[in-house]
This record gives C-alpha cells, sequence and structure tokens, in this order.
C-alpha cells in the first residue's frame, strides 16, 4: 500500500518496512505491556512461579504490528489477507485464554484450532496447486484435494500445539521460531516458489526480534499462547508456501522435540493407556533444566544450535 502511496520503489519500501516494523514493535511493547494481564505462575513448570507478576500476552502486541504492517508495506492479495486474519484470529483466542480468570480447557482451544486449520486448508487449495514437491528426491507428487485438505489441516493443528507446548523458557520459543522461518526463508528465495510472501516472513522474524528484546532472559515480559499460538499458525503457512510441507520436519525440529513428544506422550497415556517416555519431564525443556541442571541460557543456545544445524544440513541438501 505505501509503495502506491508515496510512489516509491518496493526495495526501498521494503527495506523501510523491515526497519520501521522493528521499531514500532520495540516501542509499543514498552508503552503498552503494563496494559496487558499479569502472569500468575504456572505451578508444576520447573520455575513456573518465577513468572508470576511479568505481563502475558505480549502476543496480541507484536501480532498486530505484524499485520498493520504487512499490509502497509507488503504487497497484498486476496490470500495473503485471509492468512493475516487467521493469524490475528489464532492470537486472539490465545490472548483470551491469557486474560480469562479460568483458562480454557484443552478441548475448546483443540476444536477452535481445527477450525482455522479448516479455513487454512480451504484458503491454501482455493489459490494453490495440490502438487507437493519432495525436494530431498527430486519429485512431485499430485494429491487429492479432499486428502491434501485434511493433511494441511493436520499440519497446522499439530504446528499450533507443538509451538504453544514450547514456550516455557525465556526467549526459547521465539529463537527456535526465527530460526525456522529464517531456514524456510531461504529455501523459498532459492526455490522462487512463494513469491511476495517470503517478504511477509521477514516481517514476523522483525517483530519476534523486537518481543525478543523484552523476553532475553531474564525476561520482563511473556508473549502467552497469544504469541505461541500465532507463531504456530504462521509456520505452518510459511512452510506450506514453499510447496515442500515435509519441510516443516527438519526446519522445526526442536519445536517438535520440545513440544510435541509432550503431546504425543499425554495422547498415547490418556486415551490408550500406553505410558512412554516415564522418566523424562514434558515439555523436554522441563527435562533438561530440572534433571540435567540446565541454565534457562543454556537451554535456548543448545536447543537453537541443534535448530540451526539442522536446518544447516537441510538448505545444503535443497540447494544442490
Amino acid at each position: 500500500m505505501i509503495e502506491h502511496i508515496l510512489g516509491m520503489e518496493y526495495p526501498i519500501v521494503a527495506f523501510l518496512g523491515i526497519l520501521i516494523t522493528f521499531g514500532a514493535t520495540c516501542l509499543l511493547l514498552a508503552y503498552l505491556s503494563k496494559f496487558l494481564p499479569k502472569d500468575l505462575g504456572r505451578e508444576f513448570a520447573h520455575d513456573g512461579k518465577l513468572s508470576a507478576g511479568k505481563p502475558r500476552g505480549a502476543g496480541i502486541i507484536f501480532i498486530f504490528v505484524f499485520a498493520v504492517c504487512a499490509f502497509l508495506f507488503a504487497k497484498m492479495s486476496t490470500e495473503i489477507l485471509i492468512y493475516l486474519g487467521l493469524v490475528i484470529v489464532e492470537m486472539l483466542t490465545g490472548y483470551f485464554d491469557d486474560a480469562s480468570e479460568k483458562p480454557w480447557g484443552e478441548y475448546k482451544k483443540g476444536v477452535l484450532d481445527m477450525l482455522v486449520a479448516g479455513a487454512v486448508a480451504i484458503t491454501f487449495l482455493h489459490f494453490n496447486s495440490n502438487v507437493i514437491t519432495i525436494a530431498s528426491l527430486g519429485l512431485q507428487v499430485e494429491l487429492p484435494y479432499p486428502l491434501y485438505g485434511v493433511l494441511i489441516m493436520i499440519l497446522v493443528w499439530a504446528s499450533i500445539n507443538v509451538t504453544n507446548c514450547a514456550d516455557g523458557v525465556d526467549g526459547l520459543s521465539g529463537t527456535l521460531t526465527i530460526v525456522t522461518l529464517g531456514s524456510i526463508y531461504i529455501v523459498d528465495r532459492v526455490a522462487g516458489v512463494s513469491g511476495d510472501f517470503s517478504f511477509i516472513v521477514l516481517l514476523f522474524i522483525v517483530c519476534i526480534l523486537g518481543y525478543l528484546w523484552y523476553n532475553a532472559t531474564p525476561s520482563n515480559l511473556l508473549m502467552g499462547d497469544a504469541g505461541s499460538r500465532a507463531m504456530g499458525i504462521f509456520i505452518s503457512i510459511a512452510v506450506l508456501k514453499t510447496g515442500m510441507p515435509l519441510l516443516y520436519i527438519p526446519a522445526a525440529f526442536m519445536l517438535i522435540m520440545d513440544g510435541g513428544l509432550g503431546l504425543v506422550k499425554v495422547f498415547l497415556l490418556r486415551f490408550l493407556k500406553i505410558h512412554i517416555f516415564k522418566n523424562t519431564r514434558m515439555p523436554l525443556h522441563d527435562h533438561v533444566r530440572k534433571v540435567k541442571g540446565w541454565s534457562n541460557t543454556q537451554t535456548v543456545f543448545r536447543f537453537m544450535i541443534i535448530q540451526v544445524v539442522i536446518c544447516m544440513a537441510m538448505i545444503y541438501m535443497l540447494v544442490l
């Protein structure tokens, strides 16, 4: 939009957009965080009570900044506008849960996530091909629309909840999300698939960086479900736009390991009475801190290092 109003070249608009997005995120988080609900401290999380009293739900601020700046500085289409709306919807479900005196139940949030995932699937299949690329094998596979729609819903739902479960250490989920989205951006630019959407990925990364300015250990505020759930849906959309949905597994490997294993453990125990990882605390970040004695900083850096190494290998393999 700004490009047309000011008549400026798009590279200049994009450059300014990144700087303005970062600045707006930092400033608004600084001035508006006092209006956010306060964290009560999670009783069963390792060092959970240390978070008590900190502003929670900062995701509502940096996600709104992202949406507004994307609308102003990126090239818009009907598809992208729908995605921005769905990211906001997912953010709001998390924020209302953060602000509620009685937390929403797992099933209520799960159903809402599935409805949003369905909307992503319908939107994606309307505007994009049903052909997926398996880059490592040099294959392209055409999936039936109903099957691909179901698989997209599973991917989106899993990404939302895996990212949400990985949020529990200052800076962890944000840092891993930046590495994941950065890797997806590089692969996408090399493949040249998503076009204008890749710039929106950069804007999302910039907003998370602005948030991490205040969330680095020891944190001053927390993103809450408002941020983690929005990050999860955006990761899934970004990987879908590359045309290589299987890319999600290596690109988000540590998010899957940290948050996903806990979901698998709970599902198997609750519905099949199968108890796995009996001696492992979940999420995994609680295990390494309480059992292995890692500090918060060590947890963030070591998880990030593993993810960076995996993403480097993934990028090299895909661009050969």
